[in-house]
């Protein structure tokens, strides 16, 4: 498959994923003791960032393109606006105590598959990376912050 995304796209995934990724995978804390930091995985956000997560989207985008098999198109204002609602609930769960894996497993799904997006050249919303990858598929979900990105590298040239 053809690379979906330039430049712009590439390095924006690879500069926020590893940051995201990192950020969910420490639970959002590096504690500094004696001026050198302390770091703890926080395992639960691990295992729902890189295994519950994808899990859900590749059941849901499956299960979907068996009764439907033509490519999912849910990039419009009021997709990518749900898609924001979803994001914000999702991680402000960080915020109570005996949930805040959830939140934090968000940032390390989005992390991770921002870096597979950026591998594979997938402009879509990272959301179904996976699943695109794993179903040999090309479903779009309207990607709030991505999106405007991708946009710069398919502007027409100032000459």
């Amino acid at each position: 498959m053809q690379r979906q995304i330039g430049t712009f796209g590439t390095v924006a995934r690879i500069v926020l994923g590893p940051l995201l990724l990192l950020w969910g995978a420490l639970g959002g804390r590096i504690v500094l003791v004696n001026g050198l930091s302390s770091l703890r995985l926080d395992l639960p956000a691990l295992a729902v960032g890189l295994v519950a997560f994808p899990l859900i989207f590749l059941v849901a985008l499956w299960v979907r393109s068996l009764r439907d098999p033509s490519p999912l198109s849910a990039t419009g204002p009021r997709e990518t606006a749900i898609n924001w609602v979803l994001i914000v609930v999702l991680t402000s769960t960080q915020a109570i105590a005996p949930i805040s894996f959830i939140g934090f497993g968000v940032f390390v799904f989005y992390g991770a598959t921002m870096l597979l997006a950026a591998a594979l050249g997938y402009a879509g919303c990272e959301v179904s990376a996976v699943s695109n990858f794993a179903l040999r598929r090309q479903d779009q979900i309207g990607c709030p912050v991505l999106t405007p990105i991708d946009a710069l590298d398919h502007r027409p040239a100032i000459e």
